[in-house]
């Protein structure tokens, strides 16, 4: 398997399969977004993404669009296709019942069903296979959720916080708004468009109030993400924006949650789970879990500090979303970004790698997946390989 590029009149056609996939994001849960362009004699003949569930994938969509044209056409996927039944018949003998003349792709499936099936099968067919592998990173990226949803049965976890340059949260008084500027607001809201469930804490729903919704610019959202509180005494007013601002809202409780209190919040519309553990506060793999169940796996923390340290020190964190804005806050009563009972010793400090760095108007974004200095994976979690290499 080579690696060429199929680009006559100018178009990369990965590149607009990966732009569908980024697109489906958040919608099609618990299975990866997948793209997917056909090509005939330069010209666009087909093209989809994965339909919420349980529709079709990319692939069929694509071939669906494409219909007689996609005899002798290439393929363009993001991800490699399915070879086994699942709730759905699998994509590779659609392509070859419709003839499909080659197939372009990034990355094998990391789901043990799929990987290496779908690859054979197409092989064995006698259909040519091109792996585009200077797509590999943003393809994996689209389908990590999925993967370690299949490998552990929990969500992949998004640690995002806006912070000081001296990591800080909040003053001392509280006062947080506005740390980052509009570019980095903006960002987020997109982080939020892509997501299946924003957790916060109770304290940070008391004190803000936030409505937790996704609000990308420029495009209209679909579907907003499961708005989840962890709540361990169901302390969340009834009136609250993530009960009362229209979706869904789950809060998570501890055994010692007054009954009236849940009731009222159930009366409201919101959804309890009861995720009781042995110190009476929220159990967060139990949370995880749960969210799992609802075809929640790809889910962001966004505060307040003690919860995103609780998620940390139960080694549940993927990735790690860090706005730093040019600021210094100060202060030793001032809230760090990330509270809990943290590292020691400093060997066991959660590292980021591989990491990208992005300048949003004035702040910085520092994006990178997560990992300890043993290489150990995090319990709940999965391992990636440690690199100090910058993208």
């Amino acid at each position: 398997m080579g690696q060429r590029d199929y680009n006559p009149n100018g178009m990369d056609y990965m590149r607009r399969a990966l732009t569908l996939a980024r697109r489906a994001q958040g919608t099609t849960s618990p299975r990866p977004p997948v793209g997917a362009v056909l090509v005939r004699d330069g010209q666009v003949v087909g093209e989809g993404a994965t339909q919420p569930p349980w529709g079709p994938h990319g692939e069929i969509v694509a071939l669906q669009a494409a219909g007689e044209r996609a005899r002798g056409a290439t393929l363009y996927v993001t991800l490699e296709p399915c070879a086994h039944y699942g709730r759905t018949p699998p994509c590779v003998d659609a392509i070859l019942r419709a003839g499909v003349g080659e197939v372009h792709v990034p990355i094998a499936d990391g789901n043990p069903q799929v990987s290496g099936r779908g690859f054979a099968a197409l092989g064995a067919a006698g259909i040519p296979l091109v792996m585009e592998e200077r797509f590999g990173k943003e393809a994996e990226a689209l389908a990590a959720p999925s993967v370690k949803y299949v490998k552990t049965g929990l969500p992949f976890v998004i640690a995002k916080f806006a912070a000081s340059l001296d990591g800080k949260i909040a003053t001392r008084l509280g006062d947080s708004k506005w740390i980052t500027g509009p570019a980095a607001q903006a960002y987020g809201h997109r982080v939020r468009a892509e997501v299946d469930a924003i957790i916060a804490g109770a304290n940070t729903v008391l004190a803000d109030d936030p409505a937790l919704t996704a609000r990308p610019r420029g495009r209209p959202q679909r579907r907003q993400p499961l708005r989840v509180v962890v709540d361990s005494l169901a302390r969340t007013p009834p009136h609250a924006q993530v009960i009362t601002g229209g979706g869904e809202c789950l809060i998570a409780v501890g055994a010692r949650a007054p009954r009236k209190a849940v009731e009222a919040l159930e009366r409201a519309g919101a959804s309890v789970l009861g995720c009781p553990g042995p110190d009476q506060r929220v159990w967060l793999s139990s949370l995880l879990r749960g969210l799992a169940e609802r075809n929640c796996i790809n889910v962001l923390v966004e505060g307040g500090s003690e919860l995103v340290g609780s998620f940390f020190d139960g080694g549940f964190v993927d990735r790690v979303l860090a706005f730093l804005a040019p600021k210094i806050i100060g202060g030793r009563e001032a809230r760090p970004a990330v509270g809990g009972e943290g590292a020691h010793p400093l060997a066991a400090a959660w590292r980021l790698g591989p990491f990208r760095l992005r300048r949003l108007g004035q702040d910085l974004l520092i994006d990178g997946l997560v990992y300890r200095d043993d290489a150990s994976p995090a319990p709940g979690g999965i391992q990636y390989a440690p690199t100090t290499a910058q993208e």
